[in-house]
This record gives C-alpha cells, sequence and structure tokens, in this order.
C-alpha cells in the first residue's frame, strides 16, 4: 500500500466518521430533521467504514486511532508549511516535494500529516 492512498484513506476515513458521529448524536439529529433534512443511512455508513478500514494497514489505523483518541483530528493538512492542527511550520526537508502524498508527524503536536 503506497503512502499516498494511506493518507487519502485516512483523511476520508476521518470524515466518515464525523459524518457517523454527527448522525448519531440525537441533538445534532433532531436539529437536522427539524431543518428539514431526513438523517437516514447510517447503516450504509457503518459498512463503508468497515471497507474503507480494511484498505488501510493495521499500523496506520493503529497510530490513526490513538491519535483520534488523544486530539480529535488525528490526520490534517499541511497549508502554507504550517501544520494545522498547532500552526506550527513544518521543517524544510520535510516540505520538500519528496514527502507530498506521503503521511509524516508533526514534530510538534505529533498529528499526521498530508499535503492536499
Amino acid at each position: 500500500m503506497a503512502d499516498k492512498n494511506q493518507a487519502h484513506l485516512l483523511v476520508a476515513l476521518q470524515d466518515l466518521e464525523e459524518m457517523i458521529r454527527e448522525a448519531e448524536d440525537p441533538a445534532q439529529r433532531a436539529k437536522l430533521e427539524s431543518m428539514g433534512f431526513p438523517v437516514t443511512g447510517i447503516e450504509e455508513l457503518h459498512s463503508a467504514l468497515k471497507v474503507l478500514e480494511s484498505e488501510i494497514s493495521p499500523a496506520m489505523i493503529g497510530r490513526y486511532r490513538r491519535l483520534r483518541q488523544r486530539t480529535g483530528r488525528a490526520i490534517i493538512p499541511v497549508v502554507n508549511n504550517a501544520c494545522t492542527g498547532c500552526f506550527t511550520n513544518i521543517p524544510p526537508s520535510f516540505v520538500s516535494s519528496v514527502h507530498h502524498g506521503k503521511v509524516i508527524n508533526c514534530e510538534s503536536c505529533g498529528r499526521m500529516l498530508y499535503w492536499p
């Protein structure tokens, strides 16, 4: 499995988990439904989550889960050569095009980083 694919899969996993969390939150669900947006398809989201998890390496999933539990958002983009989790500048050695598409960790906050 290529690192680039892992980065995109981890971002999709995090987004899907957030969608499920919001859909299963009774207050959020009531708010959406009161605005005319019925919340359906939660089972399909869980199925998609299982498929997505099977495509990510177990080691990467383990790192992701630990960071997600600790920080809330485990994988975040690098924007203007800065971690968008802690806003620390990324060292020039990490900013090189060699790292684009790869998952690396922020030296400051420890979150997984990717270049969008």
